[in-house]
């Protein structure tokens, strides 16, 4: 086989896998109603799997028809991820409990086998390439401008226009075209083509999406940048299930009610409320049972406000409700900064946000109302945060000290904020307690008043001004008609027991939440373990024990790479944390982040490669005063080169904290995140030379040292070590694993 068409093939398998990972991420994500957790779980499992599949590569340079394996390779990459997208829809209830939330057994299990033979075939693909061309740093640059093809294409069009399985149809449309290059193989992949275009046009995506959900009837189903939307109708109640997790119930009055009355019963005269997520479901109608003149409601995902035009327009249509499409948070940080700054905000402000927002905005743009002109004291009496707990970093957001300052800054004097944190059912666990305890902690550093109230959920009620208890009377005085909260639900709700149990509760030890130590993520994630206990333990011991013999036996140029991997995935969620809480949950955004990642991975492997005789210079440059003149082969060299890259990552990471603290603005954490990737990608190629051998063999050792370490970094930083120790200590961590790993690969001895 030419080589030309070895790394196009590279190139193909490297678009084909962003794409899919992308694609079946969101989807498992949805199908295992998983939190971030599940996200590290599943996205571990990706990595892992892989770096497996590059170890068993190791042997291919003792195959007799390797171009012909290489071939059969693209060949299941193309046909693989479509299968796998239809088991996982038909299987999920079949394998599980229908409708039982899965534990961290089940979902590292299920994602486990059912990624197992897409990712070793990749992994495998990768390797056998190497061997092929004899050239490691161009197959792994082949690779990552396929990566960085397929995270463009698949972030700013596949998922504006197709489904899922319209989106995996076309990387296997792509690979298969390659293989058709190939010519013995033209008939087959002629042949594939027409398959993967009639499964498309007999659209098994909504064939296996009613699959999905038996007893009820999809009305709905789209995708957008933020998650996927599906509403279903059973009975005459509609629900909204995003991404796996229900959303919105039609006949959910119960939750509707608290969610409004305890926060509109503390100022009953309000004329202006802020409501930040839960519109759709009826909440921005509660409110305008009170004399207010506006409420704004702020969405997200302009899909919900599309849905819910269509099935629930009755919650929406009304003049005084104001639906903008962005990132609450942003919402208020641009409100602050565009009203109190220039003495008013208006429908400019709506129509930046909307403008914004167009994923799948070819009905969203009518959806926006613009506000009319306000006065800059004009300040909101009540906000109301109506989203789902803090399960996830992203959530985490509108529960911490920063968030509730910056909601301060939009409020009138005695302003009430109410927000709920945690499920109450007359028992609080020690996790729960810590849960409450933070929250109660993060919204007093803001608000001296706190009012906790003990209802389905627990609701936080906070203000300057003074609160009561006194929900029923307020509510009858203002003659507000309620079907659940009123005098006996109180009654039953407010009790001295319930009162006293949630007091304690809030003595329990817990810290404050803040941006870049988001310890109520961390809260949740162990109240939420407790309640799914693991039953797969053996499963994961025994992961454990292979993982840590593995990094026993790493050798000191294998253990840099895994000190890279784990630092460029570790340090790149730290960055798009900060993107998060700079910018807002706005995808584009996110997506330019990534995109900046591959590209500067593919980058800085390129000048690496492309640069061998500067290897020498840099290294006898890098040296210290005073150490051992450095031998004249390529291996020592080389291996002092990587120490210096390792030196390099270590720096950029000690970096970070200063930049998203003292200059965190996205064009700056683009630049520094380009410049991380482009460090940990020279230091493949590098690598290479450093082990003095080329081939399989190499490439085997360095792939599945690189993709394990990528695992642990993403793995571990989501849900442990940054909840656990914050971006600071992180970012310092990293920095330690890369010095020492510099300090080993430079004393070693060749």
């Amino acid at each position: 086989m030419m080589t030309w068409l070895i790394y196009l093939a590279v190139g193909a398998v490297g678009a084909a896998s962003v794409i899919t990972q992308l694609a079946l991420l969101r989807e498992m994500l949805g199908t295992f109603a998983g939190n971030e957790l599940a996200l590290g779980i599943i996205l571990g499992n990706w990595l892992l799997l892989t770096g497996l599949g590059a170890w068993l590569g190791r042997k291919s340079d003792k195959l007799h028809h390797r171009a012909t394996v290489l071939v059969a390779g693209l060949l299941l990459v193309a046909v693989l991820p479509l299968v796998q997208l239809v088991l996982l829809r038909l299987l999920r209830n079949v394998v599980f409990l229908s409708g039982a939330t899965l534990g961290v057994g089940e979902i590292f299990a299920g994602s486990f086998v059912l990624l197992l033979p897409f990712c070793l075939v990749t992994g495998f693909l990768l390797t056998l390439a190497c061997g092929l061309t004899g050239d490691i740093g161009g197959v792994y640059v082949a690779d990552g401008i396929g990566s960085v093809a397929g995270g463009v294409v698949f972030s700013f069009i596949l998922i504006r226009y197709l489904d899922h399985f319209g989106i995996l149809c076309v990387p296997a449309l792509l690979t298969l075209t390659v293989v058709g290059c190939y010519r013995r193989w033209r008939v087959v992949a002629a042949v594939l083509c027409l398959g993967v275009a009639g499964a498309w046009w007999w659209d098994v995506d909504a064939w296996s999406t009613a699959r999905q959900f038996p007893g009820e009837r999809v009305l709905f189903r789209e995708n957008s940048p933020y998650g996927r939307l599906v509403v279903t109708e059973a009975a005459g109640q509609f629900n909204f299930i995003e991404n796996g997790l229900p959303m919105i119930a039609t006949h959910n009055v119960e939750q509707v009610e608290e969610t409004v009355h305890y926060a509109m019963a503390q100022r009953p005269a309000a004329r202006r409320v802020l409501l930040i997520g839960g519109g759709v479901a009826g909440t921005a109608q509660a409110v305008l049972k009170y004399p207010v003149a506006e409420v704004t409601y702020v969405e997200l995902d302009p899909l919900i406000i599309v849905a819910g035009q269509r099935f629930l327009s009755c919650n929406l249509n009304d003049p005084r409700i104001h639906v903008v499409n962005t990132d609450g948070r942003l919402f208020i940080k641009s409100v602050f900064e565009n009203s109190f700054g220039s003495k008013k905000w208006n429908g400019r402000l709506a129509r930046s946000f909307g403008n914004s927002s167009e994923a799948n905005g070819r009905d969203a743009r009518s959806t926006i109302t613009q506000t009319d002109s306000k006065d800059a004291d004009e300040q909101f009496d009540v906000v109301i945060v109506d989203l789902p707990l803090p399960v996830t970093a992203q959530l985490n957001r509108f529960y911490t000290a920063e968030f509730f300052a910056a909601v301060k800054r939009v409020l009138a004097t005695d302003g009430v904020v109410a927000f709920a944190a945690g499920r109450y059912e007359n028992f609080i666990s020690p996790q729960l307690a810590r849960v409450l305890a933070s929250a109660y902690r993060t919204v007093h550093e803001s608000f001296p008043n706190v009012l906790v109230i003990p209802g389905e959920r627990v609701f936080f009620v906070a203000s300057a001004g003074e609160l009561t208890l006194a929900i029923a009377t307020r509510l009858e005085q203002a003659k507000i008609a309620t079907q659940f909260v009123q005098r006996h639900y109180l009654a039953a709700m407010l009790t001295t027991d319930r009162l006293a149990d949630v007091q304690r509760a809030l003595a329990a030890p817990a810290a404050v939440n803040r941006d870049f130590n988001p310890v109520l993520y961390f809260y949740h994630l162990q109240n939420w373990l407790t309640q799914y206990p693991v039953r797969s333990r053996w499963l994961l011991g025994m992961l454990v024990a292979v993982l840590g013999i593995y990094l026993w036996r790493l050798q000191p140029v294998t253990f840099t790479i895994f000190a890279g991997g784990f630092a460029a995935s570790a340090l790149e969620i730290v960055l798009l944390l900060g993107v998060q809480i700079a910018c807002g949950a706005l995808y584009q955004q996110l997506g330019v982040i990534v995109v900046a990642f591959m590209a500067g991975l593919a980058a800085g492997a390129w000048v690496s490669m492309n640069h061998p005789l500067n290897l020498r210079r840099a290294a006898l440059q890098a040296c210290p005063a005073g150490c051992l003149p450095l031998p004249a082969n390529d291996k020592m060299t080389a291996s002092r080169w990587l120490a210096g890259l390792a030196f390099g990552v270590a720096a950029v990471a000690a970096v970070i904290p200063v930049v998203l603290r003292y200059a965190g603005h996205l064009p700056v954490i683009v630049a520094m995140t380009f410049v991380l990737a482009a460090v940990v990608g020279m230091e493949f190629p590098v690598a290479s030379r450093a082990e003095g051998i080329g081939g399989a063999t190499t490439a085997s050792r360095l792939y599945s040292a690189d993709l394990v370490g990528a695992c642990l970094g993403a793995w571990l930083a989501s849900t442990l070590l940054i909840p656990l120790l914050g971006v600071t200590l992180v970012c310092v961590w990293v920095a330690g694993l890369n010095v020492a790993a510099g300090l080993t690969v430079w004393r070693r001895k060749i």
